[in-house]
């Protein structure tokens, strides 16, 4: 999910389905959250295709582990009033290959699910908007592929369109799992490059109880196909650890 797509509320619930499409933009893609709202009637759909990570690390017996993961996670919107939509995600199907010692294992299985309410706050300002969103992940996933304990979580994003091409905002989140508390801060930015090329940055700030801080950077590119759809493409790494962590992502958006 992006913060950094200023997105725009369908005031009317009457209106056509062209000009609602055109006041609507995905969260895709990101860390992040949006500040705007799924119209009222209409479904939208968010799917990695896929995403994947590599990492290195060292086990006990000092041995270099090299990790690579795949997972098509998506997400489901729908608009339940002007300012209120919710969101269904499945962290979906995932396969890691894991190599220590010259010796690989390959493993596979399904991830999460997980349910939020997203509300928009009127600002009372063109250039400002800003949402929150209630959000469990409820940890149904295979051995391997799941958070193991449920996580819930509260997050808000402001964003501030600076012009007409570049928007900013900032989210902050708020979770809880097994009585550990985590806060994440993730500011970013969206830049227009031509037509419906646009480019995206964001950095990702992160403090959980009894670890230590991880900060992480992410780039990438959002062509809109139409005002109804888009791909889009990322690469991350992690600044902090001693070890290399990478990440990249394609994605499509739909609006139905």
């Amino acid at each position: 999910m992006t913060v950094f797509k200023v997105l725009s509320i369908a005031t009317l619930s009457g209106l056509s389905l062209s000009a609602m499409a055109a006041d609507f933009s995905f969260d895709r893609p990101g860390a992040g959250m949006g500040t705007g709202i799924t119209p009222v009637g209409r479904l939208a759909w968010e799917q990695s295709l896929p995403n994947a990570s590599y990492a290195e690390s060292r086990d006990e017996n000092g041995e270099k582990v090299k990790t690579t993961t795949l997972n098509a996670d998506m997400l489901f919107r729908t608009g339940l009033a002007q300012d209120l939509e919710l969101q269904l995600g499945w962290q979906g199907p995932a396969w890691t290959k894991t190599k220590v010692a010259g010796k690989s294992v390959e493993d596979d299985g399904l991830g999460d699910v997980s349910i939020g309410l997203k509300k928009a706050i009127d600002l009372h300002d063109d250039k400002l908007s800003m949402a929150i969103l209630a959000e469990a992940v409820i940890a149904t996933g295979d051995a391997g592929f799941s958070n193991e304990d449920d996580i819930y979580s509260l997050s808000s994003a402001v964003a501030y369109k600076f012009s007409d091409t570049i928007n900013t905002s900032i989210t902050m989140r708020y979770e809880v799992q097994d009585s550990d508390w985590a806060v994440t801060a993730i500011p970013g930015m969206e830049y227009q490059i031509a037509g419906n090329l646009s480019g995206f940055s964001e950095l990702a700030y992160r403090k959980a109880e009894s670890t230590e801080q991880q900060v992480s950077l992410a780039s990438g590119l959002i062509y809109a196909v139409s005002d109804r759809m888009q791909f889009d493409a990322s690469v991350g790494l992690e600044l902090t650890g001693a070890h290399k962590n990478y990440q990249s992502g394609l994605g499509v958006a739909y609006l139905f």
